[in-house]
């Protein structure tokens, strides 16, 4: 890493906030009166505000990747309420960043948990992806 780039620290914290909107709800439950944020969008609002979180401390050419997340959705946030996301990196294991992670809406406690991401090089992981495109090909793969 070079001099010129912010070193990542333990207790590093970042707060999103977000409008839930209907298409950040369930499909098949969007013909209901009320509809909620979905699961899988509040994992993605937390994976975002992870990436944001680190973003500005990493060198030219890496990324983070998630790779494990284990939140609890403890209450429905209805469309149109504004979600607070706040990502805090609790662990720092090499390449492997682990986070604390909650989401609240004007109310309730929504979710709660912990993620984990691991930085990734750019001219390490183009080649390995291109190596596995090409193997699937070779089995008979075909990408779109």
């Amino acid at each position: 890493m070079s001099d010129s780039v912010k070193k990542l620290e333990v207790g590093l914290k970042h707060v999103a906030k977000v409008k839930v909107t209907d298409d950040m709800t369930p499909p098949h439950l969007r013909s209901e009166p009320l509809r909620v944020l979905s699961t899988p969008n509040m994992i993605a609002l937390i994976e975002r505000a992870a990436i944001e979180c680190v973003q500005p401390y990493l060198a030219q050419g890496q990324a983070t990747v998630g790779t494990r997340v284990d939140v609890a959705h403890l209450a429905g946030t209805l469309v149109g309420m504004t979600v607070t996301i706040t990502v805090e990196l609790t662990e720092i294991d090499r390449r492997k960043l682990g986070f604390r992670v909650e989401v609240r809406d004007e109310l309730d406690e929504a979710g709660k948990g912990t993620h984990e991401r691991f930085i990734v090089d750019g001219t390490q992981r183009l080649p390995r992806l291109q190596d596995k495109l090409n193997r699937w090909k070779a089995a008979g793969g075909k990408p779109e």
